[in-house]
């Protein structure tokens, strides 16, 4: 046993010189490894549910627990955290043919987006709504993201600055994103895009807000999405599954992080089982667009993107729920990893590709 701390305590040592010496792409030393070194310093392999962590992220949750200033806090430290985090993780930014900042029309006034056009582009766009439990990110936390999918997809990207909480309680950012989709394909034509070809798309909160505007459209009467890309979705702020107590400590979003964002979000526990917070309750899903929803098998809220996919599938939605078993929350946004990681962020951008990008 002292033997095994003793090679713990040693490579927590090597992974910190590591993180100390360089910043921008502070992975770098650490995926050129050879993959069994790797796996190696990752430890025994995490096996949980039938599936097995994926050795690549296991390795990042140990470089993860040895950030400064790790934990919520405040707001101010959390969205702080989150951009060091970012950097950690995106690698070095892909070149696109051309990134704008521009305005579009929010849910009471005008908000911050960049739209990210890929050298090759076809007439397709993803209105996209980064993570963060809707406290934390901005454009720049998903800008690599963004960056990656637009390149690999073949479509423009239109990522959104909704309002954040606790500044804008719920449900503020689900009108911002509806009032934002609606503006993409108003002006469809001016981003240089076909309106029929206009899909919304995010990770975590956002695929929660992308599963809101989706439905909200149906309601309504607005044009609605040619599809919804849900990434590891938040769907439901008020129940819990199986996924929340097997994964909700030791795999980055933890069942404290769950809880201090919704209570941001959602002061009012009596607004969270409105659909306009959790899409998952919401009675009739007939109509809405096309969907792909991805989920971690390794993220504790796994169990609730699985059920939303199956709702919609029971609605007669036509959607393709996949299930990635070796991955955890936030892996799409983990561009410096290969591997089984980047097998996963290039299967969402397929998915994208096929239906905005056709032909």
């Amino acid at each position: 046993m002292l033997a095994s701390l003793f090679v713990d305590q040693r490579v927590d040592s090597l992974l910190r010189s590591a993180l100390s010496a360089v910043q921008g792409n502070a992975l770098k030393p650490l995926t050129a490894l050879p993959p069994a070194v790797r796996r190696r310093l990752s430890g025994a392999p995490i096996q949980i549910d039938g599936n097995v962590l994926d050795p690549d992220l296991q390795l990042l949750l140990r470089v993860e627990k040895l950030l400064p200033g790790r934990g919520k806090h405040s707001v101010e430290t959390a969205r702080a955290n989150l951009v060091s985090l970012s950097r950690l993780v995106s690698g070095h930014p892909r070149e696109v043919q051309r990134v704008t900042e521009l305005t579009v029309r929010g849910g009471d006034g005008q908000l911050g987006a960049r739209l990210y056009v890929p050298r090759t582009a076809g007439r397709g766009l993803l209105v996209f709504f980064h993570g963060g439990g809707w406290v934390v990110g901005d454009l720049d936390s998903h800008d690599a993201y963004c960056r990656d999918l637009a390149n690999e997809a073949g479509v423009r990207i239109l990522s959104v600055d909704y309002r954040l909480a606790p500044e804008a309680e719920a449900p503020v950012a689900a009108e911002d994103a509806i009032a934002a989709f609606s503006w993409a394909v108003e002006h469809a034509e001016d981003l240089g895009v076909d309106p029929s070809l206009v899909g919304v798309g995010g990770d975590s909160a956002g695929g929660n807000l992308s599963a809101v505007v989706a439905q909200q459209c149906v309601l309504r009467g607005l044009p609605a999405p040619a599809l919804q890309v849900l990434i590891y979705p938040a769907v439901d702020l008020v129940g819990r599954r199986p996924s929340r107590d097997l994964f909700g400590e030791g795999f980055f979003l933890t069942e404290e992080d769950i809880n201090w964002y919704r209570d941001h979000y959602t002061p009012n526990p009596s607004v969270r089982s409105d659909p306009l917070i959790s899409p998952i309750f919401t009675e009739d899903l007939s109509g809405v667009a096309p969907a792909y929803v991805v989920t971690g098998g390794f993220d504790p809220l796994r169990d609730e993107g699985n059920e939303y996919a199956e709702r919609l599938a029971k609605a007669g939605v036509p959607v393709e729920l996949v299930c990635e078993p070796g991955m955890m929350h936030g892996f799409a946004s983990i561009l410096a990893l290969g591997g089984e990681t980047r097998a996963a962020q290039l299967r969402i951008a397929t998915a994208v590709k096929n239906t905005l990008n056709p032909g």
